[in-house]
């Protein structure tokens, strides 16, 4: 899949197939990807195998509200990696990420459906959600891409509301979910458990002074869904074979271990606003350092909290891996 970062790098190749007759798009934000924006992409890559077109998907970054109030903006579900990975893997032929800032958000609904839908990818068939809103003021809808499609000759196909246990499929009820703990909840909203993917980087290295090294991922997102301790299942991806000595058979890399994790800010050991995720791997030895991994949630297990000392800190991890050991016993 390619991704085309900005207006300024469409190309002429970008407005069609090798016959060039246009592009099937969709536009949105997508974090997620949850079952209703499979519904969405399911059309776009359908139509799009139907008139042998690209398959485009739309989205902003910054997202509007976090360009307007960054630190009130909801919780992003997952890193823009992890939302590009996920489109490739539902068919996407290309994504197009549009710079909003202060250009963009002057700009009215019209001026960007011509501009980026007509002009920049020659849309062919537009695939939208019921509850569609862009352009300043929120002034782009289905309505008006309606009248703009007979005027400029594109189609435009209005998906129906994708509800689950009788409510709407959304973000935002994920957002709950996961603040809640319900994480049962928020995979059969997303068609997956819930996961967060990335890079482990250099931390302060206090877990492996307290007898519980970590794994730290930066999570690349102004604020988290969720905080606390939970028990969790860690993929390592890529690297060689090696084994605990405690469990000679349980290869290091290339499937799920069991570990416990703190997604938060760490408000024992400083004040940062900044939230991490970090992991522990049960009866696991082996430099993670620069691997990525996927963490899968399956339990939480307490709040995060301030402790008065790093001894009780230290006393309240392995309680924590013990709490963690028994859930795993138990499923």
């Amino acid at each position: 899949m390619e991704l085309i970062r900005g207006l300024h790098n469409l190309q002429i190749k970008h407005r069609s197939n090798l016959s060039g007759e246009g592009t099937v798009l969709t536009i949105g934000a997508f974090d997620g990807l949850h079952l209703g924006h499979r519904s969405v992409i399911n059309h776009v890559v359908a139509r799009a195998a139907e008139t042998g077109l690209p398959s485009v998907v739309v989205t902003l970054e910054p997202l509007p509200r976090e360009y307007f109030v960054p630190m009130d903006a909801p919780a992003r579900l997952m890193s823009f990696r992890e939302k590009f990975e996920g489109l490739a893997e539902w068919g996407v032929d290309r994504v197009l990420v549009v710079r909003f800032d202060d250009k963009m958000r002057n700009m009215d609904a019209v001026e960007f459906i011509e501009r980026v839908f007509v002009e920049g990818l020659n849309a062919r068939h537009i695939v939208v959600g019921d509850d569609l809103r862009f352009g300043r003021n929120g002034g782009g809808d289905f309505e008006l891409l309606n009248s703009l499609g007979r005027k400029h000759g594109f189609t435009v196909e209005d998906t129906e509301t994708l509800g689950v246990i009788g409510k709407r499929v959304s973000s935002t009820r994920i957002r709950e979910m996961l603040e809640q703990g319900d994480f049962s909840g928020a995979e059969s909203l997303l068609g997956r458990p819930y996961s967060i993917s990335g890079k482990v980087v250099y931390g302060q290295q206090l877990g492996r002074t307290l007898g519980t090294p970590t794994a730290n991922v930066e999570l690349h997102r102004l604020r988290t869904a969720m905080s606390g301790v939970y028990a969790v299942e860690v993929f390592v991806h890529g690297g060689e074979r090696k084994a605990n000595p405690e469990f000679a058979s349980e290869p290091l890399y290339h499937q799920w271990h069991r570990a416990v994790a703190n997604v938060g800010t760490r408000p024992t050991v400083n004040d940062s606003i900044k939230a991490i995720l970090e992991v522990h791997l049960l009866g696991f030895v082996g430099d993670l350092y620069r691997k990525r991994i996927t963490v899968r949630f399956r339990k939480k297990i307490r709040e995060e909290k301030k402790f008065a000392s790093l001894d009780l800190l230290t006393e309240k991890i392995h309680q924590d891996k013990q709490t963690a050991r028994d859930f795993f016993a138990k499923v």
